[in-house]
């Protein structure tokens, strides 16, 4: 197993260079696993064209290959031409030539010239027999080169050097789709094969968390296909194509073998591609910890040692890879410390001859767990579940289920929405609502109070784990949210939710969880655990199955959330949020749960299961669907959101008969007050404006339109609505417009411009066009009494109910 290098030190100011700026050191753990050791301080200098080249004519190198200018700008183009900044630049000296040589780190801004500039910089380094590398993002000042300095990525790669490359590739190709780009980066393996660099380019560069994301993906990429883990880390820096590989004294072009520039892959679609990608064949996903130098752990666990070297391995050699085995499983969390210590003890009984005191494993076992945790980190500590499973199967005859009248638990979330023990799944399409709805719901149970009919027992502890919204916006949303203050007082303390988290609901993400909820709620235990959505945090298992897979699905239900939930408090309640698929109109009334997105083992699984979906995509109304297994069912609600709070409406309101023939007399409305809105702005651009009457006989029967009458009756409504609103008085004498006596005035949409008359000139292209001014409304109807009002503020137009129609 290899681990992503630690962001660089910052090296001194250069003494030779006062002005160059503070330079950083870049990693030199590359794609070919060169050694990790810093160069001396002294060694390292900034490149300067100026300084380190001369003006001879270079010479010709007949024995090997030269940099290639054509491939260096199709390299850069693809995984930089998008970006802005600095890209940090590297090049050293390739191991196995017999010279010596400084590093040279220079930083080259991301513009039209960047390919000249690094082909002039690959030439100077192919004289010094020096390969080239470049960090595949952009930094923001000279000097930077550390991961959280990385501003902008636009690929995603990855390093296939050992093992069958064909066959990786191919498999790569087959799950992934085509690449953008393949190099082969000059090395050759042990089979002969030729190790290669895959590249899949970006529609836009990744910034901020996506950055994140991406490295999270190129780790990802690489577990599965057997690649480099060192592009875990954003500043593992890779070799140039079109530069020259010199290790061994072979001089190799480092070379684009294929390149599709105009193939780009979305971020998130990519992502999801690679969480369904299976292993590439022969690839685990479990770490194996036998190095070429040692024996493998495999083998150690159950060959007999004995003393005096009479074997493969000493007794110590032994001891030492046992212990650091099971040192490794308990630091992974894989296992508790007693089950490891319990593994080293069952080792030492089994396969030393003779065994080593107990005293004496102990002191080995500790100072390895010592070094291991030093190198490595704090331990995660396994999550095992609170709820072991018994000894026996419960049994219960018929007549002591029909004799047992205790009282029934109370519901977390009554009439038996959750449970005690419970798990709900809310489902809804993207941007339909759920996670405004899903909100809105937790602050009303955190405040012990009815929502849309679901009613707490009293005010509930719930902890929201949500991994959609980043901290800045989820406070925005909260602070947004129109609730009566006596509310939102109530539940402050009782609903705790986290920022966007970057992680997967795994051994690591479950411990550090487990943590986060103990210490939201230090003295009672949680009521609900909310999961917002499945997608963002699944761990499929050790199988990396995704959540279309049911096994890798019951693995995520059972040894995820229930382990977590039995954890925590075996009585609480689990939500968990989650997609659904599209299906047509007649499906999702036939059965509304066939939506869910994924395995169909979730829907066995869950007690409580709700969808949210529109029936009319036209219509603000969301229907929100009920499946209880344990008790009996409820109707489906119709809820919408009025005023900034989700309501229950009542369904005596829907359109019953002729439906059809209403929304087709709804949408002829809407298009009557489109056409109406459309000629006014058409016509204010020819200078001329009209009052009520004016413009009902004016335009009677044409552009679609009715009577003068029923031009009438629109502008009625689209006036109380306060679509259209007037201008009169002195406000229509302050831009020209002649007196009139209308009650209203001039009729004024909003973005409303009225042609002077005069022409003005472009001065930058010369361009001759209508002279215009903005029109601001000066009066509006009261929605309520019809009466005419002056606005209190010109510039903003306000709209009936305050909302856009």
């Amino acid at each position: 197993m290899t681990y992503a290098p630690d962001d660089p030190p910052d090296p001194p100011q250069m003494p030779d260079a006062p002005h160059a700026a503070k330079e950083a050191a870049m990693p030199t753990d590359h794609d070919d696993h060169q050694t990790r050791t810093e160069p001396p301080k002294e060694n390292l200098v900034h490149f300067n064209p100026w300084r380190d080249f001369n003006d001879a004519t270079p010479m010709v190198d007949v024995f090997g290959d030269e940099p290639d200018p054509m491939q260096i700008a199709q390299f850069m183009q693809v995984v930089f031409g998008y970006c802005d900044g600095l890209i940090p630049v590297r090049s050293f000296i390739d191991k196995g030539q017999g010279i010596d040589g400084r590093p040279h780190n220079t930083w080259i801004e991301a513009n039209a010239e960047t390919p000249d500039k690094m082909a002039t910089f690959a030439t100077w380094a192919s004289r010094e027999g020096a390969a080239v590398y470049v960090i595949p993002g952009t930094v923001a000042a000279p000097g930077q080169a550390k991961a959280a300095e990385i501003l902008q990525m636009q690929t995603v790669v990855v390093d296939i050097d050992t093992g069958d490359i064909a066959t990786k590739r191919a498999h790569l190709e087959r799950h992934l789709g085509q690449p953008t780009m393949v190099v082969e980066s000059g090395g050759v393996t042990a089979e002969g094969q030729r190790k290669c660099h895959i590249w899949w380019k970006l529609s836009e560069p990744a910034e901020g968390d996506d950055i994140r994301r991406v490295c999270r993906l190129r780790g990802d990429i690489a577990a599965k296909a057997g690649g480099d883990m060192h592009f875990r880390s954003a500043h593992q820096p890779i070799r140039v194509a079109g530069s020259v590989h010199f290790k061994n004294n072979v001089k190799t072009l480092v070379q684009i073998v294929e390149l599709h520039d105009d193939m780009e892959r979305d971020l998130g679609e990519f992502i999801d591609a690679v969480a369904d990608m299976p292993p590439a064949p022969g690839v685990t996903l479990q770490p194996d910890f036998g190095s070429p130098d040692k024996p493998l752990v495999g083998e150690v666990l159950v060959t007999p040692v004995r003393e005096g070297n009479e074997d493969d391995w000493s007794r110590f050699e032994g001891a030492s890879a046992a212990i650091g085995h099971f040192i490794r499983m308990v630091h992974e969390g894989r296992m508790s410390k007693g089950e490891g210590w319990e593994g080293i003890c069952g080792y030492n009984a089994a396969m030393l001859r003779p065994e080593w005191p107990v005293e004496r494993l102990k002191r080995e076992s500790e100072r390895l767990w010592a070094i291991h945790v030093e190198k490595h980190g704090p331990p995660l500590v396994r999550l095992d579940s609170a709820a072991p499973v018994p000894n026996e199967v419960p049994i219960f005859t018929l007549g002591s289920l029909l004799d047992d009248i205790s009282p029934m638990p109370s519901d977390i979330i009554a009439p038996r929405v959750l449970t005690p023990g419970g798990l709900l799944v809310l489902g809804g399409a993207p941007k339909v609502g759920k996670s405004d709805l899903l909100i809105s719901w937790l602050v009303h149970m955190a405040a012990g109070q009815p929502f849309l009919g679901f009613t707490p027992p009293r005010p509930l502890r719930v902890f929201y784990l949500q991994a959609e919204i980043q901290y800045h916006y989820l406070r925005e949303r909260l602070q947004q949210i129109t609730l009566p203050r006596r509310l939102m007082a109530a539940a402050r303390d009782n609903l705790v939710a986290t920022p966007k988290l970057q992680m997967l609901l795994d051994s690591e993400g479950s411990m550090r969880v487990a943590t986060a909820i103990r210490r939201a709620f230090p003295a009672e235990p949680v009521d609900i655990i909310c999961i917002d959505p499945i997608r963002n945090l699944f761990d499929g298992g050790p199988d990396g199955g995704s959540e279309n897979d049911n096994a890798a699905m019951m693995f995520f239900l059972k040894d995820r959330v229930e382990v977590l939930r039995d954890h925590i408090n075996p009585d609480c309640g689990v939500i968990l949020v989650h997609h659904t698929k599209k299906l047509s109109k007649q499906q999702v009334k036939d059965d509304p749960f066939l939506a869910l997105s994924g395995a169909s083992a979730l829907r066995g699984f869950y007690t409580s299961g709700l969808i949210l979906h529109r029936p009319d995509e036209d219509a603000s109304e969301r229907k929100l669907e009920i499946e209880l297994r344990n008790g009996p069912a409820l109707p489906s609600k119709l809820i919408d959101k009025v005023k900034g709070e989700w309501v229950e409406i009542n369904p005596m309101n829907e359109r019953l008969v002729r439906v059809d023939v209403g929304a087709r007399h709804d949408s002829e409305r809407e298009r009557k007050g489109d056409v109406i809105t459309t000629i006014l702005v058409e016509e204010a651009l020819r200078g001329r404006m009209y009052t009520m009457t004016q413009f009902a006989e004016a335009f009677e029967n044409k552009a679609g339109l009715s009577g003068a009458a029923g031009i009438r009756d629109r502008l009625n409504v689209l006036t109380t609505k306060g679509i259209i609103k007037f201008v009169k008085g002195e406000a229509a004498l302050a831009i020209g417009l002649p007196s009139d006596r209308s009650k209203f005035g001039y009729l004024c949409v909003e973005g409303l411009a009225l042609a002077t008359g005069a022409e003005a000139i472009d001065a930058t292209t010369g361009e001759v066009f209508p002279e215009a001014v903005q029109i601001l409304p000066s009066h509006f109807k009261c929605a309520q009494t019809g009466a005419v009002l002056p606005v209190e503020n010109r510039d903003v137009w306000v709209h009936a109910e305050g909302k856009n129609p």
